[in-house]
């Protein structure tokens, strides 16, 4: 057991902190990308840490993997449960699985929109539902959702993702109000562009790559790409026991995309 102080501090690593000392979570979608990085994330900081992912095969100790598909119920109430049982409770999940789609309202069919929201708004919902009986027993309950910036900024041929997040993120004000009382705190991180194998994929498949993230690149008033790790860093802040008077709270990470309005740069 480390000697961790109120603020957080470990004197028995140097410095380093330990706010998740003793406490358990779980990661949908954990085994790349935001996931993983927030997955190692918790770990590195103390916590024991279970994955859930369609492909777990990636992760690696200390991390616990478990296959689970949070667009069928079964899989994730089954994959809940012995993810729980292993890490003898839970106090933190991370609702982070989700999909990706392009194109305006004219471009996806029914069935491409039923398929997004489905893993994208109702997995989250099959996931947190399968986890609330567990968070109630935990003194530092905390769910972080991951949105995006497509909830609050309107971006071209994003119309399915937008409307997903946007639900993600109404969901997540609603949560944060009906859990309250029971001493479980939500909240969502809203990330801007990311560097992230889904993107890569994204750009791989654009007639010229390096110009399209050159203009994924140019909305972001810093001028480049958010990092896995810097969203991970927003999600462990709000899942940790330090921030708890946070709930109902979402919390960008864009480089500044959502709110800045800088002036063309001066030639």
């Amino acid at each position: 057991m480390s000697d961790a102080q109120p603020d957080g501090t470990d004197t028995t690593t140097g410095g380093g902190t330990s706010d998740f000392a003793g406490l358990t979570a779980l990661v949908t979608g954990g085994a790349s990308g935001i996931g993983r990085a927030t997955a190692e994330l918790l770990a590195g900081r103390g916590a024991r840490v279970a994955v859930l992912d369609l492909d777990p095969s990636p992760v690696e100790p200390p991390l616990l993997p478990y296959r689970a598909d949070v667009g069928d119920d079964t899989s994730v109430r089954e994959a809940v449960t012995a993810a729980v049982t292993a890490l003898g409770g839970l106090d933190i999940l991370v609702n982070n699985a989700g999909i990706g789609a392009q194109g305006t309202v004219e471009d996806n069919p029914d069935d491409e929109w039923h398929r997004v929201l489905d893993v994208n708004v109702l997995g989250m919902v099959r996931t947190a539902r399968a986890c609330l009986p567990h968070l109630r027993r935990s003194a530092h309950a905390a769910i972080v959702n991951t949105c995006s910036v497509a909830a609050t900024a309107g971006l071209p041929r994003r119309a399915l993702y937008s409307a997903s997040k946007g639900a993600v993120h109404a969901l997540t004000l609603a949560m944060a109000a009906d859990h309250v009382r029971e001493g479980i705190r939500v909240n969502c991180v809203n990330p801007g562009t990311a560097d992230t194998p889904w993107v890569e994929r994204l750009l791989d498949a654009a007639d010229d790559p390096a110009a399209e993230r050159a203009e994924l690149e140019a909305r972001q008033p810093t001028g480049r790409l958010v990092s896995a790790g810097e969203v991970a860093g927003a999600v462990a802040y709000l899942a940790s026991p330090l921030s708890g008077a946070t709930t109902g709270t979402a919390l960008a990470v864009d480089g500044g995309m959502h709110g800045l309005r800088l002036r063309p740069e001066s030639r």
